[in-house]
């Protein structure tokens, strides 16, 4: 990465690449389908956290920082940043990375709210962290 440029932090959760079929008619990937995925991965972090089902039940401050074109890398990062009784707020930012390249830039990023449910689609009690 070159100097004094962000960088993301931990692992990704999701990896995929961008492919013609996420694209609109003028051949630019899908802002939906960009969120999709970051709802993914924000869902997989408060499954793995909640040690079970949840749902979603707000996104907040979604921002589109660039563009991903075809074929880009799409790294998705999850960040927990509170666990409440029943709910949790989960930070993701999707990075890309151009597929005959190294370097990464950030293209969006949100904040995720689930909530852990039951059997029932109720909500549950977020268990301790082990």
């Amino acid at each position: 990465m070159p100097q004094n440029v962000p960088s993301p932090t931990g692992e990704p959760v999701i990896r995929t690449i961008a492919m013609p079929a996420d694209t609109n008619p003028a051949g630019d990937i899908f802002g939906g389908w960009l969120m999709a995925q970051m709802d993914l991965a924000a869902g997989n972090a408060a499954a793995r956290r909640a040690r079970g089902r949840c749902a979603t039940v707000a996104v907040e401050g979604m921002v589109f920082h660039s563009p991903v074109f075809v074929g880009d890398e799409v790294s998705l990062f999850a960040d927990i940043q509170h666990v409440g009784r029943t709910s949790m707020k989960i930070h993701v930012e999707a990075w890309r990375r151009s597929r005959d390249g190294d370097d990464m830039f950030k293209v969006t990023e949100a904040t995720f709210t689930f909530v852990a449910i039951d059997e029932d689609r109720r909500p549950r009690t977020v268990p301790p962290e082990p």
